[in-house]
Formats: structure tokens, C-alpha cells, sequence
């Protein structure tokens, strides 16, 4: 009985798989910083993959360097997806495309001068990470990632173009834990 009753339950949706969870994030390069949280809802289609959609809240600031005479600040907020394979139990991959909308403002420390600008870019931050992934309870990682899109306006992105390492740590629980 209790075999035809998990092969009656195979491919349907799952209440216990429904996520929610946050990621911190970090980036620093290159005399520039990056800090911000990114709210996530997500299904575990699988024990070994994750999927559902993100949103993110981020702070830049660039200070002058070399080259550069300019100190620079953005604030962007977006949304995107992500894909999280766990191909064992405590080490993931992470595929994140987001779309990005990027207030910014550039301060000159020769000529005191301020330029504002709004815009918006894509990204796509890829990487790998650590963490543990309990299907039906919870989980928590640490992910190492990049944007591999090379958009000079991405918010991952220095004002060479350079990437800017994300360090992202998150946690969450599923919203209908599994009775043990």
C-alpha cells in the first residue's frame, strides 16, 4: 500500500516543497564594495534542484582610484530567477539572471562636480557554493559567484568593467516543514 501510494504521489506538486528564504550578499574589488539582500520563493523540483524567482535590493559605492578621479555610488533593485543544483547534499551550483534598474551618481574629487543618471542592465551571476539542503525543512548556504554577462552597467560590475566578486549567504525554510 505505502508503495502505491508514493508512485501515485510521483511528478505532482507538493506543498512541502514551497520555500522562502533571503540572501545577504557582499563584493569587494579594486577600492569598491557591494552589500545587499536578495528575498527569494522557490519549489524543489527534485532533492538535488531548486528553482523560483528572487528579488534584490543593492549598494555599490566605487572610491576614486589611478585612473579615476570620480567616487561613485549606485542603489539598484530587481528581480530575476535562479536555478540551484545540488548535485550532493552540501555543495550547490547557482544560476541567477536578474534585470536591474540602477540609480547612480558620480562625485569628481578634482572639480567637486556631481553627475546623477538612471538606467537599468542585466545580469547573470553564476557560481558555486556551500551549504546544507534539508528537502521538506530547511536549508542555508554560502555561494561564490560572478556576473558573466560583461554589461558595464550591471551592478556587479567595477567602473573598468572588472567583475565584482558576490559572496552570497542565504538560509530558508519550506513553508509546510515534512512531519518526521
Amino acid at each position: 500500500m505505502a508503495q502505491n501510494e508514493s508512485s501515485s504521489n510521483k511528478g505532482k506538486f507538493k506543498q512541502e516543497h514551497i520555500f522562502i528564504g533571503t540572501g545577504l550578499n557582499i563584493g569587494f574589488a579594486n577600492r569598491s564594495f557591494n552589500l545587499g539582500i536578495n528575498p527569494a520563493i522557490g519549489y524543489s523540483i527534485t532533492k538535488w534542484l531548486d528553482a523560483g524567482i528572487v528579488t534584490n535590493l543593492n549598494y555599490y559605492s566605487q572610491s576614486p582610484i589611478d585612473n579615476s578621479p570620480y567616487k561613485s555610488q549606485k542603489l539598484s533593485y530587481g528581480a530575476g530567477s535562479f536555478i540551484r543544483i545540488w548535485p550532493v547534499n552540501f555543495f550547490h551550483i547557482q544560476i541567477q539572471p536578474e534585470f536591474n534598474w540602477i540609480n547612480s551618481s558620480e562625485k569628481s574629487s578634482v572639480t567637486g562636480t556631481t553627475y546623477k543618471n538612471s538606467y537599468n542592465a542585466s545580469s547573470l551571476l553564476v557560481g558555486i557554493g556551500y551549504g546544507s539542503h534539508f528537502l521538506g525543512s530547511r536549508y542555508s548556504y554560502v555561494t561564490l559567484m560572478m556576473d558573466v554577462l560583461e554589461d558595464a552597467k550591471s551592478p556587479y560590475r567595477d567602473q573598468f568593467n572588472d567583475p565584482i566578486p558576490v559572496f552570497r549567504a542565504g538560509f530558508g525554510v519550506y513553508l509546510k516543514p515534512r512531519k518526521q
